[in-house]
């Protein structure tokens, strides 16, 4: 492999704003896929979070097609949904837009610990990151289901040597906190807003 699992994400976060600043849809979707490959090497741990990301990304993908002009900038979604008073509903792209950003929270810490603390096991580094990110949001069955799948974190030894390439791997992962975690507080400095950032799950 060229480069680390990171470098499309890394070449796919020059496109994520418009000349002024503002967050665009496609480019913002098509960067969280390019994280999907990267949850994979995570196994069963990460089914859970992969199969959330998919279904949010699909959801959030689906309305923009449907008049990619009108939603060319990802809050468009978000303030139509106010406007109509649907922004609230399980399956709002309001909803989704959350729940995507919360889940692309937790992998930046998961993947800032992983850096910072190199003698963490690779289920430490899961279950501190989801106790910072996730875990507020979550209800008592989803964060017990939660739980119980990063208790399948793969070796750590293994999963690094998979997602290495031929590139420096914790500089690239350190690289992608640093350039990614800011489009991430972007989206809840939006959400919190329009009073959306604070929607937990049942």
């Amino acid at each position: 492999m060229e480069g680390t699992v990171f470098t499309p994400c890394l070449e796919g976060m020059k496109n994520v704003k418009s000349e002024q600043g503002e967050m665009l849809t496609k480019p913002f979707l098509d960067l969280c896929k390019t994280i999907l490959p990267v949850i994979d090497k995570f196994g069963a741990a990460m089914t859970l979070v992969k199969a959330d990301i998919g279904g949010n990304i699909s959801r959030l993908e689906k309305n923009y097609l449907s008049d990619p002009d009108k939603y060319k900038y990802l809050y468009t979604f978000v303030q139509g949904e106010i406007e109509s008073k649907t922004a609230k509903g399980s399956s709002s792209c309001t909803n989704g837009l959350l729940w995507l950003t919360r889940a692309m929270d937790f992998l930046v810490e998961l993947f800032r610990n992983l850096v910072a603390h190199q003698d963490w096991s690779m289920s430490q580094a899961c279950g501190e990151s989801y106790q910072k990110t996730l875990k507020k949001w979550h209800g008592w069955l989803a964060s017990s289901t939660f739980s119980m799948a990063l208790k399948l974190a793969p070796d750590r030894k293994k999963f690094m040597d998979v997602i290495s390439g031929s590139g420096d791997i914790y500089a690239d992962m350190e690289r992608f906190c640093t350039e990614f975690g800011p489009f991430l507080q972007d989206n809840h400095k939006f959400l919190a807003s329009v009073g959306m950032d604070d929607m937990k799950a049942s």
